[in-house]
């Protein structure tokens, strides 16, 4: 039997979107506000599934207090209150896109979760646009 369990955070940043080997009208064309040169802020909504088998002895799938250390200290820390762009070494040289930021934060915790357990994120930009990633 397997069972999912999802634990929500919560963090907000700053980022722009834009590739450096176009110009300025190709950038604003794809990435529209989302290219502002003076950056533009989300409060980007974070869910983090596990899949697993519930343990015997606890019931639990994942020890909902840990799963939430773990996003603290490994994600919400790194980038909650940060311009992306340039106060994180993961953004540097990758485009903070929706997706390359989920991929990003499941890339980060993949590292800390046993492999016994099928992962996936969820990233809400806004209210109505998210992305998910399941891995590979």
């Amino acid at each position: 039997m397997k069972v999912a369990v999802n634990r929500k955070e919560h963090f907000n940043a700053a980022h722009r979107l834009h590739n450096p080997s176009w110009s300025d009208e190709k950038n604003d064309q794809v990435f529209g506000l989302c290219n502002n040169p003076n950056y533009h802020g989300h409060n980007y909504e974070l869910i983090v599934e596990l899949i697993g088998e519930p343990d015997k002895d606890t019931g639990f799938v994942f020890d909902m207090k840990k799963l939430s250390d773990l996003i603290r200290e490994n994600v919400t820390s790194r980038f909650d209150h940060k311009n992306l762009n340039l106060d994180t070494e993961e953004f540097m040289n990758l485009n903070p896109t929706a997706e390359n930021i989920s991929v990003v934060i499941w890339n980060i915790l993949r590292e800390k979760i046993d492999l016994k357990f099928d992962l996936k994120v969820t990233l809400y930009e806004t209210e109505r646009n998210f992305v998910e990633y399941f891995g590979g």
